[in-house]
This record gives structure tokens, sequence and C-alpha cells, in this order.
């Protein structure tokens, strides 16, 4: 028997779910457990405005399509409710939908749902999330560590092919496992936040999350949702952010998703030509439906809440603003004005912007923007899209062009080193070398790297000093500071044996001496957003493949002198300029025996002369070791 009478929503939440401005719509639609006149159950609500007839169906009623009818409401919001005593959590269960049009009946998932079966099955479960946060002391303080000043080395995990248990059938860690040795490896090697790969439910583990289907659940591959809430419990307690990959851009078409939820195009477009994406084979959500939106941000402030989440990564988001995006002339419908800016799209992330930051002002939002849109990482109130960072696609397609190539042909090239500084500080850049790059035929980072062994090593190694002393906050994907020479495969766990190698070992030495000086020192992170904390030196000397700069923190004394030098000659008496006189420290040096380098260095350190260089009146005379990177501190 299903009691219609009771419902969780007042005249106050739907006037705001209809107006689109209803962000926490997970209270109100979904499955709840209750207590009613001494009877407990569950309450169920959805959204389906063309259904006919809608019933839940579940093990509790041997998945009977016709013993417990839900009522619509009756002001014409096109929700559904009902009480149906004696659930509990842990009950299965789906909606069966008739539909007001073609004779249309399904199943579907709850797309406000707490917790999924494991796939491959898709039944949506009955939960609480109910669990004792111990983390009070980072979540007080996370606004420092968040701060647009502070340092963001971003360790980017898969949690399915982290690290897995051969020994048992090749099995996933669950989420306990992984909390464990996540953040004990994650401290190890000095990275301050981990992002993961989407961890909402999805119905192929080959997608890697990115076609999402339970936008308010994690995935169950791993445990429940006080397993990943003990997960991220635990990162934090151990001093690491995290932050997850959220996918707002499109959604895949399995029938017990959202796509034709309930008979018509309800969360996408109904022309394909805006409602369809041609590249990932799934479906666009409507922006500018008011429930759509309510449902988007929804999900984006339910993670933050109920999971303590410090910062959420949008994908994709040029497939977003862009209605050409993949298509040719002809396969969509220009705007209003007759342009191809997504006008739906450009007022729903200012407006998920605005929600979040209004909330929780200590997370950051990201943006993966792979174009020149201006004003991406700038607020709304000056005309921007309120993003906190935006991804800089731009620096990583040249530096990985750049490096790719041998080193006698580099001085032709040098532009595509020097160039992401025009633009560095036009966005709050990240730098990412993240999965995209080594997957789809790429190979890993190092197979990148030309030569031989020897110096493919140090080319890695140069690359990733580069990336920590370039204006901007870092990410890098697992596997990266092993060395792994696979490229990466989510069935399988990253090449752990690699680090039983002299060079495997170097580069992870050398990563985390990276993220340890990139924390410590103010003039690698503090001004990243902000042309004050950078200046060249030398930026001509193509000829010889080298690059030299300062960066600079807000203190009179924090600066960092960098001297990069791209080709495997070593130089001798090699002058640079500097801005003072004195001792400068030789703080990190990539060629150093310890990283698998050769030990050509400048012996700790060198004195500034009175000689004139690159229009600075003191100078520094240096070896610059092969295919190497030195960071120098100035001693006041």
């Amino acid at each position: 028997m299903v009691r219609h009478d009771i419902s969780l929503f007042t005249d106050h939440d739907i006037y705001l779910f209809k107006e689109g401005n209803h962000f926490r719509l997970y209270q109100k639609l979904g499955s709840h457990t209750m207590t009613v006149e001494g009877q407990e159950g569950a309450y169920f609500a959805v959204w389906a405005p063309n259904a006919k007839n809608i019933t839940v169906m579940g093990d509790f009623n041997g998945w009977d399509t016709g013993s417990h009818q839900m009522a619509p409401r009756w002001d014409g919001s096109g929700i559904w409710e009902g009480f149906i005593p004696g659930i509990k959590k842990g009950d299965k269960y789906k909606y069966h939908i008739e539909s007001n049009f073609n004779g249309y009946a399904i199943d579907k998932g709850d797309p406000y749902a707490l917790f999924w079966e494991l796939p491959p099955k898709t039944a949506s479960v009955v939960w609480e999330l109910d669990y004792t946060w111990n983390d009070s002391g980072w979540m007080a303080d996370r606004h420092k560590f968040n701060s647009r000043n502070a340092p963001f080395s971003i360790y980017e995990v898969h949690l399915g092919s982290w690290r897995r248990v051969p020994e048992e059938g090749n099995r996933f860690l669950n989420y306990r496992e992984i909390a464990r040795y996540l953040a004990d490896y994650v401290k190890a090697t000095g990275f301050t936040h981990v992002e993961l790969l989407p961890i909402m439910e999805h119905p192929f583990y080959g997608s890697w999350g990115y076609q999402t289907v339970g936008y308010f659940a994690p995935t169950s591959r791993y445990g429940t949702p006080q397993d990943f809430m003990y997960m991220i419990d635990h990162l934090h307690q151990s001093g690491i952010g995290v932050i997850l990959d959220w996918v707002p851009s499109h959604f895949p078409s399995d029938a017990h998703g959202l796509s034709y939820f309930d008979g018509t195009y309800l969360y996408e477009h109904q022309d394909l030509k805006k409602g369809y994406h041609p590249e990932w084979n799934s479906y666009i959500f409507n922006y500018g439906r008011n429930e759509v939106r309510n449902f988007l941000i929804s999900s984006a402030l339910f993670w933050l809440e109920k999971y303590h989440i410090d910062g959420i990564r949008v994908d994709a988001v040029a497939s977003m603003l862009y209605l050409d995006y993949a298509r040719k002339e002809g396969e969509w419908i220009p705007n209003i004005y007759g342009g191809k800016e997504d006008l739906d799209t450009i007022g729903f992330l200012k407006r998920f912007n605005e929600a979040v930051y209004g909330e929780y002002p200590d997370v950051q939002t990201m943006a993966e923007e792979s174009t020149a849109w201006p004003m991406v990482s700038r607020p709304t109130h000056v005309g921007g899209l309120g993003f906190g960072m935006k991804w800089n696609m731009g620096w990583m397609h040249d530096t990985l062009k750049y490096m790719s190539k041998d080193p006698i042909f580099r001085k032709y090239y040098h532009d595509q080193l020097t160039f992401s500084i025009w633009y560095a500080f036009s966005e709050n850049f990240m730098l990412p070398l993240s999965h995209d790059e080594v997957v789809h035929g790429k190979g890993s980072l190092i197979g990148k790297m030309p030569g031989d062994e020897w110096q493919r090593s140090a080319n890695l190694r140069l690359m990733l000093g580069y990336m920590y002393s370039h204006p901007g906050k870092k990410l890098l994907f697992m596997g990266g500071e092993i060395s792994q020479w696979k490229e990466w495969n989510h069935d399988e766990s990253l090449e752990w044996h690699a680090l039983d190698y002299h060079f495997q070992r170097g580069i992870q030495k050398w990563v985390t001496d990276l993220n340890h000086l990139y924390r410590n020192d103010p003039a690698l992170h503090e001004l990243d957003f902000s042309n004050d904390g950078f200046e060249w030196i030398d930026c001509h000397d193509w000829e010889e493949s080298s690059i030299s700069f300062i960066r600079k923190g807000t203190g009179i004394d924090d600066i960092m002198l960098i001297v990069c030098n791209f080709t495997p000659v070593i130089r001798k008496d090699y002058r640079i300029g500097v801005p003072r006189g004195g001792y400068w420290k030789e703080v990190l040096n990539s060629d150093a025996d310890i990283y698998g380098g050769s030990g050509c260095g400048n012996a700790g350190g060198v004195q500034a002369d009175m000689i004139f260089a690159q229009g600075r009146i003191f100078s520094v005379s240096l070896t610059l070791p092969p295919l190497g990177i030195l960071f120098f501190r100035s001693q006041p």
C-alpha cells in the first residue's frame, strides 16, 4: 500500500524547482527512509512530467510493476511521489514508467539514487548517508590549502587501476583499502591533492567514469557510500585535499539511465543537432531547462556537502560552450544571434559557479576548457564564467610537442617552449599532464621522450622540472611519477615493479623533491596567477635551446632562479644575469646522481659577480648539466 498524503516538498520548494533555483533537490527527490506514525518505510519522489503512470518496483515486491503506484503532485511540477511502508536501507528498486506518448513503458533507475547495484546490474538501492566525520581540523583550515596562492600539486588517480591485488584475481582495492595506501603514498611523494577520475556510478567501466548514470552515488565497484566517505576522511586527516572529476557535459544512452526518461526528451534536447554528442555517442543536457539546471547544480553541491569534497573539475567544458563542437557544417543549430556559442550553457556554468562559491567559498572549481574562450576563470560579475582555475591545454600540447623532438632540432621550435608565458596570466591556469596524454596509442610520458634510456629519463626529469617551475598549479596523472613505460590500461594496475629500476626510482625521487620544494618555497606558488611572480632572464637563447627565468613570491627574499638546458651538451661558463648579488644556492639539480643523472652541477651553489649580463648588474657563471634543470635560491 502506498500513502500519497506524505511529502517532503513545501510550496517554496516547488517555487524554486520551477524557477530553476532549487539546488538541494537531493533532500527532496529520490528515496528517503523515514518513520511515519510509527511505521518505518521510504518516501519516493521522481520528476517525470510526461508520465501517465509510475510504480515503484523492487526486491521488496518481487519486482511487480503494478502493486506500488505513485501519484503526481497537483501543482504541475511533474513530480510523482509516495510513501511505502516496510521499505528499508539496502532494498533495491526501479521506477516503472508508462508514458503519455506512444505507449512507451520502461524501467528506470532513480536519477537521485544515493547508491546503485554493482554493475552490470542496474537497480538503485535505498540508502542513508549517516557517517561520523573526523576531519574537522582539515575542514576548518582548508581555506588555506585551497587558496589560489597556495600550492596545488595534484595527483590524478583512476581508483580501479592505481593498485590491484594480483594474488586475488587482480581484484580492485576497495575504498577503505585504497584510503590507507593512497594517503601514505601521496603524503610520502608530497602531492597536496588527489583528483579522482569520475567515481559517480557508471555502467561501462571502460568509460573511466565519463559516461555517468548516478550523479549522486559513488560507484559500488569499490564499496558503499560510507566506505567512500571513509576514504575522503582518511585523506583529509593526512592533510590531502580531494577533487572530483564531474561530467555535466553529456550522459550515456543506457536504457536504465536519464535518456528518454519519461518517454520524452526530458534531460536532453529533442533535436539531435543539439542533444546528441557525435564523438562520445551520448546525449547532451538541455541547459536551458530549469529542472535540468536544478539537477546538475544539486549534484555538484551534493558532493561538497555530503562528502566534504574540496574541488570540482568540470569535464569537457569546450564541448558545452560551442554548438558546433565536433560537428560539420549543417549539423548544428546557431544561437538566436546566429553564432556558435551555446547561450544556455554560458548561463548554466555561471550559475553553477555562483552557487558553488556562494555556499562553499573555501573550495575550487576547475574547467577543462581547450580553446581560447575568454575569462573562463574570472568572476561572473565582470563577465567571466566564474571558475576558480582553467586547465592550460596550450602549455601541455606545446610542451609535449617540443619535448618529443630530437634535441638537435629543438632550437627550431624554441617558441613552443616560451610562447605559453605570453598568455600565462590571462587565466588562473593549471598545468595538466593528465590521463588523456597516456591513452589511445599516445604511449606513456617516458615513451614520448627521445633518445636512449638515460636521455629519455633525463628529458622526463627536465620536463617535470619545467612544469613545476612554470607559473600555474600542477597536475600529474598516476604512473608519470614512476616513469611507467607502458601506456595506461584501466584494466591493469600501475607498473609498480618499475621502481625496481634505477632510473624509475630516480624519477620518483625527483618528483618527490619537486613537490616538497614547490610546496615549501613561496616563490614557486604564491604568485602563480600574477605576472609579478615571473620574470624572464633570457628566453632568446634558441641556438643553445636554453632558457632562464626568475620566480618570485610576495616576500622580498622569495626569489628562485631557474635555468634549463634542453640539449644533451654540457654548457660550461654559462653566464646568467641575476637580480641581486650574493650567494645563490643550488637547491635542486635534475642531473644529480640520486635522480639517475650524471652528477654534473655547480658544487652546491655559485657567488654572483658584478659582471653585466642580460641587462643586469650582477651575474653568475654556471655549468648547465645535459638535459637538465637547475633551481637556485638567493641567500639573503
